[in-house]
C-alpha cells in the first residue's frame, strides 16, 4: 500500500510544502525590508492550491518568478501582499513586526502538519499490527 497515495497523506504534504514555501517568501520580505521600492510578497491561499492541484496536477505557476517547490507537483504561486501594513516614504511594504508575526503562524502550522503526518502513520501501524 503506498501511503503517499492515501488522500489524508497527500494533503498534508501539500500543506507542508505550501508552508515552506511561504516560510521562504516571508525570510526574502525580511531581507528586503530596506530595500527601496520592494513590495512585500506572499504566496495564494492553500484552498487555491487545492483547487488547482484537482485540475490535472498539482501546484500550478503563473509566472517564471515564482517559487519552484522541492517536490514533485509543480510550485507555489507568489503574489504581491495586498494586505500590507504599511507603505514607507521609499515605497517598501515589508513590515517587520508583520512578517515575525507571519514567520510565527507558518512555524505552528507546519509543527501541527507534521505531527498530524507522523500520527496518521502510527494509526496505520497500529493497525497493521493488531490482530
Amino acid at each position: 500500500m503506498k501511503l503517499e497515495a492515501m488522500s489524508f497523506f497527500q494533503v498534508a504534504s501539500q500543506r507542508m510544502q505550501w508552508l515552506g514555501a511561504r516560510q521562504q517568501v516571508v525570510s526574502e520580505n525580511i531581507a528586503n525590508a530596506d530595500t527601496p521600492g520592494f513590495r512585500a510578497r506572499d504566496v495564494s491561499p492553500f484552498e487555491q492550491m487545492l483547487d488547482s492541484s484537482g485540475s490535472g496536477g498539482g501546484l500550478a505557476a503563473t509566472n517564471t518568478g515564482h517559487i519552484g517547490g522541492s517536490t514533485a507537483g509543480g510550485d507555489v504561486a507568489v503574489r504581491e501582499d495586498e494586505a500590507s501594513w504599511n507603505v514607507s516614504l521609499d515605497g517598501n511594504t515589508v513590515v517587520l513586526e508583520e512578517q515575525s508575526i507571519k514567520a510565527s503562524q507558518i512555524s505552528e502550522d507546519y509543527r501541527l502538519a507534521a505531527q498530524l503526518y507522523r500520527k496518521g502513520y502510527e494509526l496505520i501501524g497500529l493497525a497493521a499490527s493488531s490482530k
